[in-house]
């Protein structure tokens, strides 16, 4: 009887020891993946692989099955771009998200035109929630009506910016941080496609391609998109295949930052 009792205590104690460390396998599984999010400009779908932002989230996507979430949407259709994020950082699937769930947030968002401003709101609805972003990136951005395009929100820890200067359409030459001491500015990037053109692809709209030229050679310049996924996949975790492929077209002007 002894015995019985014996071994039903070693049987329970080995049993009790285990689960801890199942919890802890568990609770690393649901740990939420790094948010990239990018916001395509003007009217466009969020699915149109012309567009380098649309190709640069399904290269993220391709690149890194697991632990990143990665996904291109249209700026009109941005509603749903909170509510998924709440999602994704809600580990414990309670519905509601605790202080350490949104200090765990790793969230990038960019965008081109348009989207570069829609992303820039993003950023500041989720500080209204307390939730922090690692990175915006803007490319060639122009203010939607009744946003601002040009103060980066204190919950942003670092920007970028890259524009163009001519043309109907030309993006925000700088971008300034509500808070210096929480924000860093890494640099107003200027493209200038007047002397050295970019060549995009032919399935642009023509309206696109000769009204808004300048606007839409940027969104095609191989070079200012290599630089855009270099400061992403800085913050990103080493992927399992590090093929660099750049996500547009093969002609780069130069390009000169300024503060």
């Amino acid at each position: 009887m002894r015995k019985l009792i014996f071994l039903t205590a070693l049987i329970l104690g080995i049993f009790l020891r285990g689960t801890p460390a199942a919890a802890d396998s568990s609770a690393e599984s649901s740990a939420s993946p790094v948010i990239v999010i990018g916001f395509v400009g003007g009217f466009v779908h969020g699915d149109n692989m012309i567009h380098s932002e649309v190709q640069l989230a399904a290269k993220l996507r391709s690149m890194y099955p697991d632990g990143v979430y990665a996904e291109s949407l249209a700026n009109h259709h941005a509603k749903s771009a909170y509510p998924e994020i709440v999602r994704l950082l809600d580990a414990n699937r309670d519905g509601a998200l605790t202080s350490a769930e949104k200090r765990s947030a790793r969230i990038i968002l960019y965008g081109h035109s348009w989207g570069a401003s829609q992303a820039l709101t993003l950023a500041r609805k989720l500080q209204k929630s307390g939730i922090p972003v690692l990175l915006t990136i803007q490319v060639d951005s122009v203010k939607k009506r009744h946003q601002n395009d040009a103060l980066i929100p204190a919950n942003v820890a670092e920007a970028a910016n890259f524009y163009q200067p001519h043309g109907l359409l030309h993006g925000r030459a700088r971008i300034r941080a509500a808070d210096p001491e929480r924000t860093k500015i890494l640099g107003n990037f200027r493209f200038d496609y007047s002397k050295t053109p970019a060549r995009c692809d032919g399935n642009y709209p023509w309206w696109d391609r000769f009204i808004a030229k300048a606007h839409i050679e940027i969104e095609c310049d191989p070079t200012v998109w290599s630089r855009v996924e270099s400061l992403i996949l800085h913050k990103l975790p080493p992927a399992a295949s590090s093929a660099s492929m750049s996500p547009a077209g093969d002609a780069s002007p130069a390009a000169q930052s300024r503060q």
